[in-house]
């Protein structure tokens, strides 16, 4: 061979080896009892004995980070970032599964007290914005981690880049009402849509079949309550999680359009529960999916809510928006607020067994900052079969974007 091709092929070979190599995606799933990596504990292996990792109260969730599309009430489509739920889909199939699936809000996670919760986080990338490399975290707002690493907040955790994943751990201690979202560089990622809520279900709903509580209150099986209240005081039939939010569509067009993004004139003008304005706030179904979402829907979660004369309703609401306080009324539906920030409102116990004095109180209205949520009771009883509203105080807020009669407002329907 000629030296001078000899010496061409040794270079190529040479900078070959020296080129920075893109590493592939690492779909990395951490859950124990977990046999073929879908974020499922498998009680059994494969010959159906007892697999020795497994444990009940283990419980795996694997969310995807991205982004997507949604539509607002008045028909106007917005490209946002989210999350979505991929607990079951085989990791071999998570990066494609969870590209343009994002959802908002972002999917809901309950757990109960004493779980150990392994949360996976895979960042998907952003099919719609190739150029950008954006990190996502998750951050259990209010929970209080053993270990900063598990905050997701990115100056004391690990942010987790494209095509990477990690795994949260959480020993679930407090009951109440949650949110979770992601936290790095936070009000961009919030206003473009990556927020869920998360409840933690008390362990007073697993005491005995005849267990008696104060003031006489018998628990039977099957019977669920806000918190550890000691008295049955917190107990509902029916539950509804009400996440207020509200977006800028400037902000987001932007955002899609590859343009500078309008912090200094960040003006939300769509107020919306779950995700949905009025009167898709109200339909039971998942939305329709938009037409950039190629089939897959994005705006899952209901807020109608309905019960039977006689049950107790539990509404959990939560604030997670970037640039507003929200007052939510009702009209002649009283509601009894019964937990804060996920803590009962309840004084101290006088003796450890004994239910403190109680803090609650009864009110027709609701204000909710950023970062905060409430536990609020309707107790149907005294109420007649029909529709009542629940909506938005503010009543500029009663509007989808320049579209009147919609935004924050939806139906409490009482069945006979």
């Amino acid at each position: 061979m000629d030296r001078n091709i000899r010496q061409s092929l040794g270079a190529c070979v040479a900078l070959t080896l020296l080129a920075p190599r893109i590493a592939p995606a690492q779909v990395a799933i951490q859950c124990p009892g977990d046999l073929d990596g879908d974020a499922v504990p498998d009680p059994l292996l494969p010959d159906q004995q007892p697999n020795p990792d497994y444990r009940p109260d283990v419980k795996c969730v694997h969310l995807s980070a991205g982004d997507g599309f949604l539509k607002m009430a008045d028909g106007r489509q917005l490209y946002m970032f989210g999350f979505s739920d991929l607990t079951g889909v085989p990791s071999a199939d998570a990066m494609m599964t969870g590209m343009l699936a994002a959802n908002f809000p972002a999917p809901l996670i309950t757990v109960d007290e004493g779980d150990r919760l392994y949360l996976t986080l895979t960042n998907v990338g952003m099919a719609n914005r190739p150029d950008l490399f954006d990190p996502h975290t998750v951050h259990w707002h209010g929970f209080p981690n053993a270990a900063p690493i598990f905050d997701g907040v990115p100056d004391a955790a690990i942010s987790i880049n494209m095509g990477a994943s990690l795994t949260y751990f959480y020993q679930v201690v407090h009951p109440g009402t949650y949110m979770y979202h992601c936290h790095v560089e936070a009000t961009e990622h919030m206003q473009m849509g990556m927020l869920g809520n998360l409840y933690v279900n008390p362990a007073q709903n697993k005491l005995a079949n005849g267990t008696v509580l104060a003031n006489g209150f018998v628990h039977q099986t099957g019977l669920t309550y806000a918190y550890n209240d000691g008295d049955g005081s917190t107990r509902y039939d029916v539950q509804s999680a009400i996440q207020l939010g509200s977006f800028d569509p400037d902000f987001h067009d932007a955002s899609e359009n590859v343009q500078p993004l309008p912090f200094a004139n960040m003006r939300d003008r769509y107020a919306m529960l779950n995700g949905r304005g009025y009167p898709d706030t109200v339909n039971p179904d998942p939305l329709a999916p938009p037409a950039g979402n190629g089939g897959m829907p994005s705006q899952l979660q209901t807020s109608r809510v309905q019960a039977a004369v006689g049950q107790r309703i539990l509404l959990r609401f939560s604030n997670l928006n970037v640039t507003r306080f929200y007052t939510l009324g009702t009209v002649g539906v009283p509601m009894r607020v019964v937990g804060h920030n996920a803590r009962l409102l309840r004084g101290p116990s006088p003796d450890g067994v004994t239910p403190g004095h109680d803090l609650s109180y009864v009110t027709n209205s609701v204000t909710l900052g950023g970062g905060e949520a409430l536990d609020a009771m309707i107790d149907t009883s005294s109420l007649a079969p029909g529709t009542y509203f629940l909506y938005a105080k503010n009543l500029n807020y009663l509007n989808n974007d320049t579209e009147d009669f919609g935004g924050m407002m939806t139906e409490i329907v009482i069945t006979p």
